[in-house]
């Protein structure tokens, strides 16, 4: 990996505050012109057990974290106990005292990187509250630490540019904003409940409504009752509570309903765990419903493409009077990136009026029925739907190629993995290869980067490598079981422990 990195762990019990800590460390970082990136690892408790976050701070774009930890910040005991075997050589540990408060940790990171007492200052104040409490305890630790671990220079590189540091749900929560978004329906299920969080606060401000309701259920057909008054309507939940979605996504399918479906995915099936991630979901995302249903599925993998594929599917949902699925995962969602500007999206245009809906075949007008030829014109409709999304798709990107464009080594992959594998494949001869859609699937596109390949090598955070199920479907590739890399314990890929197993698949 590229020696200018650098990683700290923040641990503690929930209540503690590691992620206010991250957060301000973070955002400080990013205003100096470093490149950041981090990620959270917690327990389904309100408060207690273990969680931490790792930030990684780097002098180029990075989308993971490392192995090996520089600073480690122990909230309490127990995270030292348990991390400090993942000490770098010449690492070192903020250890938790009788009475600091988190500030105080926060000053002690600060002077240990030879970052400017001010900087901290300023982000103080941004946070408003208990400033006079948190810059007493901030300067307690910056004049009481002596140690020295001094980041590398970044040369000031996003100063003068326009620059962001987001999460995969604040950027769905933006570009659905930006997409004219009236309403979000929810009913809270981890990983999907951070972007209630991130819309609930901008109602009054963007002109919209979310609605927490009593079940699934209840979310899904609200937003159906609210998309066919015109409204455009958004609701989020993970893949269990998909689940119990799945009759009102049919029936917006053959209704011609435009609705955006959000599912940021967890391990499955049953509960599994419930606050950690995976890639499971994405047949359920491309089976679900009954019936022959045609659906956009978009597979973002960081924050920025999660604002540009949520105004994607708002646009094509809305034009084509069908639902679209934006599928995330608890990495995406809860991870910040940093990036320097955002795109240009598309105009989406409202495209239902109040009027007669029905689940069953029906005609022009809403009326059921029953005659063969009406139902054979529904059908013929959907398809030419199908063909005509098709179409239109060809002029989004649909996939991206990073790394050695010209390399006949191919990974392929989608969704949240694409950090870990950016970072992994700097200064190797390899290319990746980056599905954006699943539906419709860039067929021609995937067969063109992937044929001639010398080695193709899958990377996915599921037990049975689902994306390569679908590759062999729609190109007839088939990518071997002894070239996937696969992690389905419920956590991310790490980018120097994907570096060296990307190499031992290359040989």
């Amino acid at each position: 990996m590229n020696k200018m990195r650098f990683n700290i762990l923040f641990g503690g019990s929930a209540g503690q505050g590691p992620n206010i800590l991250t957060s301000l460390v973070g955002e400080a970082l990013v205003k100096q012109g470093y490149y950041v990136f981090y990620s959270r690892d917690y327990q389904s408790l309100i408060r207690g057990g273990h969680n931490f976050n790792v930030l990684t701070i780097s002098d180029e774009r990075i989308g993971s974290n490392d192995s090996k930890i520089d600073l480690i910040v122990a909230l309490n005991e127990e995270t030292e106990r348990i991390h400090k075997k993942d000490l770098s050589k010449n690492g070192l540990i903020i250890k938790a005292g009788e009475n600091e408060e988190n500030m105080y940790f926060a000053g002690a990171v600060f002077k240990i990187l030879g970052v400017e007492f001010k900087i901290l200052d300023e982000e103080l104040k941004r946070l408003k509250k208990f400033y006079e409490e948190n810059i007493k305890h901030a300067k307690a630790g910056y004049e009481k630490e002596k140690r020295s671990l001094k980041l590398f220079g970044c040369n000031g590189k996003l100063k003068s540019v326009g620059r962001f540091f987001l999460n995969g749900s604040q950027g769905t929560c933006e570009g659905a904003i930006a997409s004219g978004l009236d309403i979000y329906y929810a009913y809270p299920m981890t990983p999907a409940t951070p972007l209630l969080f991130e819309l609930a606060p901008r109602q009054a401000a963007a002109n919209f409504l979310t609605l927490e309701l009593e079940s699934e259920i209840a979310a899904a057909i609200s937003a159906m009752g609210s998309a066919i008054t015109g409204a455009k309507t958004m609701t989020g939940t993970s893949g269990g509570g998909f689940d119990l979605m799945t009759e009102a996504f049919s029936m917006a399918g053959i209704a011609e309903i435009p609705i955006v479906f959000y599912i940021a995915s967890r391990p499955g099936p049953g509960t599994g765990v419930a606050t950690y991630t995976g890639q499971g979901d994405l047949k359920l995302c491309l089976n679900a419903g009954h019936g022959e249903l045609f659906r956009v599925v978009v597979m973002p993998g960081d924050s920025k493409e999660c604002y540009e594929l949520t105004n994607q599917a708002f646009y094509l949902s809305q034009k084509y009077k069908m639902p679209s699925i934006i599928l995330t995962d608890k990495h995406l969602a809860e991870s910040f990136y940093t990036f320097e500007n955002k795109s240009k999206l598309l105009p989406v245009e409202k495209s239902t009026k109040f009027g007669r809906y029905n689940s069953y075949e029906h005609t022009n007008s809403g009326e059921s029925t029953e005659d063969a030829e009406i139902i054979k014109k529904g059908f013929d409709r959907r398809m030419k739907n199908e063909r005509d999304v098709s179409i239109e798709c060809g002029k989004f990107e649909g996939i991206k190629v990073h790394g050695n464009k010209n390399s006949k080594n191919v990974i392929v992959s989608y969704g949240s993995t694409k950090g870990a594998i950016i970072d992994a494949i700097k200064d190797t001869d390899c290319k990746f290869v980056q599905v954006l859609y699943a539906s419709p699937f860039p067929t021609e596109k995937i067969k063109k980067e992937l044929s001639g390949a010398k080695k193709i090598i899958l990377v996915e955070n599921s037990s049975s490598g689902v994306l390569g199920d679908l590759i062999r479907e729609k190109t007839c590739i088939n990518i071997e079981d002894k070239n996937k890399i696969l992690r389905y314990d419920g956590r991310p890929f790490l980018g120097d422990e994907l570096k060296e197993e990307i190499g031992r698949k290359m040989k």
